[in-house]
């Protein structure tokens, strides 16, 4: 008696025998009669016919669904076996983006329809997509600049102590910023600040806490630990800046020029970073000029005019090439002369102290170059991290000609590749992690960190204005309204912030000093035998 068996016809298989995407697949089921007597009942039939029929509806269910792949294997003619795996597709998530409202013949106001939670999340503690990726090591430095309050709190008189020198007070209330201005700033360093807090609360609005806190936009920090170290103190005043040192307590924040130096010409930082990628790329290491380039301007600082005795001249070549930038003259010029982008053509590139930090570290280091840093003393919120022999090449202050030509024909000669390396280390630190999502999301920690120790209700004092994007980019003019608007946040993110790395341990803080110390110092004995060498010769 010739038995009939199920049949599965598949078409359009690919050259190694599996079943490509479903919709290329077509199944036939061909009628099946199972071998019974006469006297079977119709139970039996039925029962015979159960394994098939949710055979079926299996394999239906799953033709209807997002089905990305059939796989079939051991097919041959007395046995198949069928193994359907289900991949879901990747549909990328739908950004939502919010323009500007800005108004003509009226008075620029905030818009009430702003989002009120961020694309990643529900409510404030309901996060539907997980963090991306641990924060870059450098924001463990969070804890740092936070510890002096980590057992006190901060007060509300802590924080009014803050105000002798700060140029203005920020308040966040119910996602609405409040800005209280108590004097004007060098430049627009306090407008292009507040843009940027701004620009973050687009990012992930919702997200942050109410909070209130001081800003000084000058060069050098003020709060000096040792005013605070005595066990009647009243505790430092926290006090937000650019930069910091090892003997004051100022809270690190990112410096304005990420959004743009509108007064000579430095675009934000998300554009500017892809032109000086794209330089690094059309300039090989081996082909630019084998020298120390700096330019900038040496008035500020002794320790710049002091540089300037490293330049060619008649008697030296101590393998500097060192330029003053005249910024009044560049300005009537048109900046033809300031492209940064432009200024990555020498293998090697000097960073120095101006009256304290200065906002030139971080376009030195993308260079690709290997960045010879002049023995610094204040920090922004990155330079921490970086190591001496592995990011840059440590110079010393006291002695910079020397140092500086030692490091020029080290690199140029046996040590070319360890030379390059240096360059492209500092530069992919810049590029991957110090792009601008990670700067906002510096920001985003370091605020929530910095909310959780205030022990009062933030409020906004009489006096205080609000502001939003709309209220200082519609009425701005000129290359101010050009960088907000190309640094603008579109929308909120529809991925969440990076997630915080622990404080450093005692002990692991410690021994990345020491590494740091004993680089500097083994750099230090390298230079010195060399000029040792050549008064024996």
């Amino acid at each position: 008696m010739n038995l009939l068996s199920n049949q599965l016809t598949m078409r359009r298989f690919c050259s190694s025998g599996l079943a490509l995407h479903s919709s290329e697949v077509l199944i036939t089921l061909r009628r099946w009669r199972p071998r019974v007597k006469k006297n079977l009942g119709t139970a039996t039939t039925l029962l015979l016919f159960l394994p098939l029929l949710i055979a079926t509806a299996f394999i239906s269910s799953l033709w209807n669904s997002d089905t990305s792949n059939f796989s079939v294997h051991n097919i041959s003619r007395n046995k198949t076996l069928i193994i359907v795996s289900r991949k879901p597709q990747n549909r990328p998530q739908k950004r939502i983006t919010t323009p500007l409202n800005c108004v003509k013949n009226q008075t620029q106001t905030c818009p009430t329809n702003y989002p009120k939670t961020s694309q990643t999340q529900k409510s404030i503690s309901d996060y539907s997509i997980p963090p991306t990726s641990t924060c870059p090591d450098y924001f463990r430095w969070i804890h740092e600049d936070l510890s002096p309050w980590k057992v006190t709190g901060i007060t509300r008189d802590m924080l009014e102590r803050a105000n002798q020198s700060a140029h203005f007070r920020l308040i966040l209330v119910n996602n609405k910023v409040y800005i209280h201005k108590y004097k004007q700033s060098i430049q627009t360093r306090d407008v292009f600040t507040i843009w940027g807090i701004l620009q973050l609360l687009r990012k992930y609005p919702g997200r942050l806490p109410d909070l209130e806190l001081m800003f000084d936009c000058d060069d050098r920090p003020v709060i000096r630990s040792r005013d605070y170290s005595g066990p009647n103190n009243k505790g430092p005043p926290p006090l937000f800046r650019y930069s910091g040192d090892r003997w004051t307590m100022d809270i690190v924040f990112p410096d304005w020029s990420f959004w743009g130096w509108a007064e000579i010409n430095i675009k934000p930082w998300d554009s500017l970073l892809r032109e000086l990628k794209e330089g690094n790329n059309g300039r090989n290491w081996v082909d630019r000029e084998p020298y120390a380039y700096w330019k900038g301007n040496p008035f500020v600082a002794e320790t710049r005019r002091d540089l300037l005795t490293c330049n060619l001249s008649d008697k030296h070549d101590w393998n500097a090439r060192l330029y003053v930038q005249d910024w009044i003259l560049e300005s009537k010029q048109g900046f033809q002369q300031s492209n940064l982008a432009s200024q990555c053509a020498h293998r090697y590139k000097i960073y120095i102290e101006g009256y304290a930090w200065s906002v030139s570290e971080k376009y030195i280091l993308a260079c690709d170059s290997m960045t010879l840093l002049v023995k610094p003393y204040f920090h922004d919120f990155f330079i921490r991290y970086l190591q001496p022999l592995r990011h840059y090449w440590p110079i010393r202050d006291k002695d910079k000609c020397k140092s500086i030509k030692f490091a020029v024909d080290w690199g140029n000669t046996h040590k070319q590749k360890q030379a390059q390396e240096i360059g492209r280390a500092a530069s992919n630190f810049i590029q991957e992690e110090l792009k601008m999502e990670y700067v906002y999301d510096y920001m985003f920690h370091l605020l929530n960190e910095y909310a959780k120790l205030l022990k009062f209700k933030p409020v906004a004092p009489d006096g205080a204005v609000e502001v939003c994007s709309e209220t200082m980019a519609c009425t701005a003019n000129g290359s101010h309204k050009k960088f907000m608007m190309e640094s603008l946040v579109k929308g909120p993110s529809i991925t969440s912030p990076c997630t915080l790395p622990p404080p450093y341990e005692p002990k692991v803080l410690g021994a990345f000093y020491r590494r740091k110390l004993n680089a500097i110092l083994q750099v230090q004995k390298w230079e010195d035998r060399y000029w040792e060498s050549l008064k024996k010769q």
